[in-house]
């Protein structure tokens, strides 16, 4: 496997309170799915699990070279935990897409938290004898 790109994301709490407050499960929807939501429910420091993930959702599309535009959708990128609790990506849509024509074969993401910012660094990488084409 070879590293082809990285991308970081630090994202503070008050912003996605604030985002929650102001736009509800609106918000919610259309930014995490359904298991993320529900993963940030079962645990009491919910907004902090949903703020890694949004950063953890910046730093791919960071990686990828194409920040949130076209047809992208918060939802194409998800963010699950592994039964060890390590996190792992899932893309669908037109993100899909975009990490297929870069030759992206998997992506590695770690998310951390202090007390008020969550950041995440993402990896994407690829088979050596895959070739990526130009971003």
């Amino acid at each position: 496997m070879e590293i082809i790109a990285h991308g970081i994301d630090l994202v503070d709490f008050p912003r996605i309170e604030e985002m929650v407050k102001r736009h509800g499960e609106r918000f919610l929807s259309k930014v995490f799915t359904d298991a993320e939501r529900k993963y940030a429910r079962s645990n009491k420091n919910g907004t902090e699990k949903l703020a890694g993930r949004f950063a953890a959702k910046e730093a791919i599309l960071k990686l990828m070279g194409t920040g949130w535009r076209g047809k992208i959708a918060w939802t194409d990128i998800e963010v699950v935990n592994s039964p060890t609790g390590q996190p792992m990506v899932s893309l669908s849509g037109e993100v899909k897409k975009i990490s297929d024509k870069l030759g992206i074969t998997q992506i590695s993401v770690s998310i951390t938290h202090t007390a008020n910012f969550a950041i995440a660094s993402a990896v994407a990488l690829c088979h050596k004898d895959t070739k990526t084409q130009s971003r």
